[in-house]
């Protein structure tokens, strides 16, 4: 799933795109791609493009001379947002929703696989706040936010590793990014937020630089268009069997069903590697 750095870098080089190109048309030909019906997807027509930013890991795009109307995009785990020089086919079954604009370009949003997840909301640029999947959000972990602010949403009997992914808790934060900042931190996946001590709280708010470096890859890396397998610099995520970049330890990863949690024993977990999560209470 694009997270944090990846949806930054999308939407910096969307907007250097795309600021004030109007819209032609637009269109929904993925199944629940829209999950709003008011305004309807055809008020964005003849306003330009005019904006765009990120909130957590959802890009938002603004329409209209004063951003009166704004597309914010959940990409869910295969989605993602980008320039097209040519307009897809609108039998392109990855094409999940297209504003076509009149100079023949085309912002679409894709999502590869079957599951058919990704989706955007048309709003009033007045009721982004107020719409759940923002106002639920905790703070963005990118420009960090204070220690203090850290340590207060971090402060649950909840394993670190899913703590941090949950957007309530800290906004931006996947799967592939928790590995890293969890490594430069030297902390273990499952040590509980609330078991933190004041060292450790530091240690963790100082490794969110890893989220900063990666932007900064990606601007020196990314050219115009946005690739849709982004050259993610990781150090520790699926990189195991692979010696740590630290201290040459093998690197571990404890796989689920759907994902994989990689970290350094030597490092992280006091020597003790885990085949899987059934054994985690080892490392309370």
């Amino acid at each position: 799933m694009p997270e944090l750095p990846e949806v930054e870098i999308a939407v910096r080089r969307i907007e250097r795109a795309l600021e004030g190109a109007e819209v032609e048309s637009a269109l929904a030909p993925g199944m629940v791609a829209m999950k709003s019906v008011k305004p309807p997807l055809d008020a964005l027509v003849g306003k330009p493009v005019h904006g765009v930013r990120r909130i957590g890991k959802m890009p938002v795009v603004g329409f209209g001379a004063a951003r009166e109307l704004v597309l914010l995009v959940h990409m869910m785990s295969a989605g993602r947002l980008q320039v097209f020089d040519k307009r897809a086919s609108l039998r392109d079954r990855a094409s999940r929703v297209l504003i076509r604009l009149t100079d023949g370009r085309e912002l679409r949003l894709r999502e590869f696989g079957t599951k058919q997840r990704a989706w955007a909301k048309l709003l009033e640029a007045g009721d982004l706040d107020g719409e759940e999947m923002v106002a639920t959000l905790g703070p963005e972990a990118w420009p960090a936010p204070s220690r203090d602010v850290l340590a207060e949403a971090l402060d649950q009997p909840r394993h670190l590793h899913p703590l941090l992914r949950d957007q309530r808790v800290v906004a931006g934060i996947g799967r592939s990014w928790v590995d890293e900042i969890l490594w430069e931190a030297k902390l273990s996946p499952f040590k509980k937020g609330s078991e933190l001590s004041d060292d450790e709280i530091a240690a963790l708010h100082a490794a969110l630089h890893v989220l900063g470096d990666a932007i900064d890859h990606y601007e020196e890396v990314i050219g115009d268009s946005i690739p849709d397998k982004m050259p993610m610099p990781l150090r520790v995520h699926r990189r195991e069997g692979e010696p740590c970049p630290r201290c040459g330890d093998t690197i571990a990863a404890i796989h689920y069903s759907e994902r994989i949690t990689c970290y350094c024993p030597n490092e992280q977990t006091g020597g003790k590697v885990l085949a899987d999560r059934r054994l985690s209470r080892l490392l309370k």
